[in-house]
């Protein structure tokens, strides 16, 4: 009868064992690998000008391509008049393939009156957001509830030509 010691050489099951060393090694490196690709990556989006530049903004005093001169052209725009401008900067974290989360963002509002002159300026930041919560009930509609097979074939049969006689 053969040993266990015998069965394992002559299986060749002994030969990991020199193996072994080499197996731990790049299982830690893989795991320091992956543990650094988790970390999170960190975006910022838009445009905040520097406080020094801001502070040279006077309210009354100057329009605005004098803004334009000092600040650059501003994100985005009033939606129903030019009067609004608006300096947004966001800062995202995204770890993994997950949504990314919003970690800091900046809001920057100028108002100019009628004349284009500046007429106010307001800061705001995240502590100022209202977060909104949409609405996970489904909106009830109007009109009849069609199956699939309805909405397949429902236009057979309802169009005709100039005669009144419908054309297949």
């Amino acid at each position: 009868m053969m040993s266990m010691v015998s069965v394992i050489i002559t299986f060749g099951l002994a030969q990991p064992c020199r193996y072994l060393p080499k197996v731990i090694a790049l299982s830690v490196l893989s795991i320091l690998l992956c543990g650094t690709g988790c970390q999170p990556r960190i975006t910022t989006h838009g445009f905040m000008p520097r406080t020094d530049l801001i502070e040279r903004l006077q309210p009354g005093e100057q329009n605005k391509n004098q803004i334009a001169a000092i600040l650059g052209s501003p994100t985005m725009m009033g939606t129903f008049d030019q009067d609004t401008w608006y300096y947004v900067t966001q800062t995202t974290e995204n770890k993994f393939f997950f949504k990314p989360e919003i970690i800091d963002q900046a809001i920057l509002a100028l108002t100019f009156d009628e004349a284009g002159v500046l007429a106010s300026l307001e800061k705001k930041s995240m502590l100022d957001a209202i977060r909104i919560e949409p609405n996970t009930e489904q909106t009830p509609t109007v009109g009849r509830k069609l199956s699939l097979i309805q909405q397949l074939f429902g236009n057979f049969g309802r169009f005709s030509n100039s005669s009144g006689k419908t054309s297949y």
